[in-house]
């Protein structure tokens, strides 16, 4: 949904975004009165004095007319239609939202297969028990992409090795979650337990610097 700055607002092509004339108007006193309350709660976000979900409760209590809530509601409005405006204008951001969000989404599927025993669903209704859930499986997950990673650095030392140039644009294109090698049900051998594992190498001799120049924006 997009918000007009005024009811007297016409856009001239895309005025049809905005809903019925004089509708979805940015209520800017009510923001220019609670102002230095939308302050008081970014400072106190900013210094950690307070948390998320206590937050949340005080800016819904007594009634969801609540007027800082309502304010805060009234800068969302604001922030989302300008970015909603420069991603409909600008087609390289587009073009970035989209490949960050197949990231999210690719994350989210490799996630959901990680934690297959629940079909990614969070069954527990106590929020500590909840809490420990996501962070266990966003572990595991990570886990496994890091591992994932030494292989794919590992293969690619060994292909320079035999005297394969590496093109860091082909590179780039490889993900990390990958599944078809990974036994979901583990494979436990006690002996190991006591084996140091080697130190892991870093360093990848590719040159990624025309990775940041694709990536630059054109002057």
């Amino acid at each position: 949904m997009f918000f007009r700055p005024s009811r007297s607002t016409v856009h001239e092509h895309i005025d049809a975004l905005f809903g019925e004339p004089g509708r979805n108007v940015i209520d800017w006193e009510l923001v220019e009165t609670h102002f230095k309350d939308l302050m008081r709660v970014t400072v106190f976000i900013r210094e950690g004095t307070i948390s998320s979900t206590l937050l949340l409760k005080r800016l819904r209590s007594g009634s969801h007319k609540n007027a800082t809530y309502t304010a805060f509601r009234e800068v969302g409005r604001v922030i989302r239609t300008v970015q909603l405006l420069r991603y409909l204008s600008d087609a390289p951001l587009r073009g970035r939202v989209t490949a960050a969000t197949n990231k999210v989404e690719a994350f989210n599927g490799f996630s959901d297969w990680v934690r297959f025993g629940q079909r990614g669903t969070v069954a527990a209704n106590d929020p500590v028990e909840q809490e420990k859930d996501v962070k266990f499986t966003s572990l595991l997950a990570n886990l496994l992409i890091f591992h994932n990673t030494l292989d794919i650095a590992d293969v690619v030392r060994q292909l320079q090795a035999e005297g394969w140039g590496i093109d860091p644009l082909d590179l780039a294109q490889i993900s990390p979650y990958l599944t078809e090698h990974v036994n979901r049900f583990g494979v436990y051998s006690i002996h190991e337990i006591g084996v140091t594992p080697e130190d892991y190498d870093t360093h990848l001799d590719v040159d990624f610097s025309v990775l940041e120049d694709e990536q630059a924006p054109a002057a």
